[in-house]
C-alpha cells in the first residue's frame, strides 16, 4: 500500500483526508494508539521520531518527544515498533535530517521499508538539498513528503509538488506546531495555491486543532494533519480510547462537511 495511491483513492471517492500525528515511543501503549486512531477513521498516520533539537515542533510535541526520549525511545526502537503493526492505513514517519544522516541514507530507507513504513516527512530538508536522501528513498520505495509554507514563492510551488511523494504538506501558519483558537487565513490560501499547481493530495498541517477548523480548511485542502491537539490529550493520559474518541470527532466533522 503506497501513501499516495491510498490517499488519492480516498480523496477521489469523495472523502476529506485525515492524518493524525502520534509521537513514537510516548508511553508503553503508543503502538496501540496508532491502531486506535486508524480504527477511528484516520486515512494515514504520521509518526514522529523523537528528536532532542526539533525545528518545527512547538511546546506540546517537544514535551512529548522529551518524555519519549527519557523513556529510552530511539529511532531504531520506534521504527522497530512500527514493524509489528498491521493496520489498513499507510504510515509515514516525521523525522529530522540529522537522524537520517547519522543513520545513513540507504540504511534508513531500507529500515523504513522493512518496518512497513510508506513515507517520510523531513521538514528541515529543503528541495534544493534533498537529492541524496530522495534517491535512496525512491530506490527503496519510501515516499518523501515535501512541505510548502505560506511564504513559499509561487515559482517554487510547482517544483516542490513535482518532487513531493505521497502528498504535499501545506504548512498552515508560519511558526511552530501548536493548538490555535482560530484557523489562520494563510492555511486556506496556501492550500488553494498548491491545488492550482498539482493534482497530488494537498493536506494542511500546523495550526489545525479542532473539528471546526478541519472542516474550514478543507474548503480548499484535500485534508488535514492534526498533531498538537491529539498529542496534548496523550500527554494528559488519554490513551488509545481517548485518542480514538478525538479522532472520531474529526472524522465525523469532515464526513459531514
Amino acid at each position: 500500500m503506497t501513501l499516495e495511491s491510498h490517499l488519492r483513492a480516498r480523496r477521489d471517492s469523495g472523502a476529506k483526508l485525515l492524518v493524525p500525528y502520534v509521537t513514537g515511543g510516548l508511553g508503553q501503549d503508543w503502538t496501540r494508539i496508532i491502531q486506535a486512531v486508524v480504527d477511528a477513521g484516520a486515512d494515514a498516520v504520521e509518526v514522529g521520531i523523537p528528536f532532542s533539537d526539533p525545528m518545527i515542533d512547538g511546546p506540546t510535541i517537544q514535551e512529548a518527544s522529551s518524555r519519549a526520549l527519557a523513556a529510552g525511545a530511539t529511532p531504531t526502537s520506534v521504527i522497530g515498533g512500527l514493524a509489528g503493526l498491521d493496520v489498513p492505513a499507510p504510515l509515514a514517519v516525521m523525522t529530522y535530517y540529522n537522524i537520517i544522516f547519522r543513520g545513513g541514507h540507504r540504511r534508513m530507507a531500507a529500515s523504513l521499508v522493512k518496518a512497513g513504513v510508506a513515507g517520510a516527512i523531513v521538514p528541515d530538508l529543503p528541495l534544493d538539498e534533498i537529492g541524496e536522501w530522495a534517491r535512496a528513498a525512491d530506490d527503496a520505495g519510501v515516499e518523501t513528503v515535501l512541505l510548502a509554507a505560506p511564504t513559499t514563492p509561487d515559482e517554487r510551488l510547482a517544483p516542490i509538488c513535482d518532487r513531493s511523494r505521497g502528498f504535499v504538506y501545506a504548512v498552515g501558519v508560519m511558526g511552530v506546531t501548536g493548538e490555535r483558537q482560530a484557523l489562520a487565513s494563510s492555511a486556506t490560501v496556501i492550500a488553494k495555491r498548491l491545488r492550482s499547481v498539482t493534482d497530488k493530495p494537498v493536506l494542511v498541517g500546523v495550526g489545525v486543532s479542532t473539528p471546526e477548523q478541519a472542516v474550514e480548511v478543507c474548503t480548499e485542502a484535500d485534508g488535514v494533519v492534526v498533531g498538537s491537539a491529539l498529542v496534548r490529550r496523550l500527554l494528559e493520559g488519554a490513551g488509545p480510547e481517548g485518542a480514538a474518541e478525538f479522532v472520531s470527532t474529526l472524522r465525523a466533522a469532515l464526513d459531514a462537511g
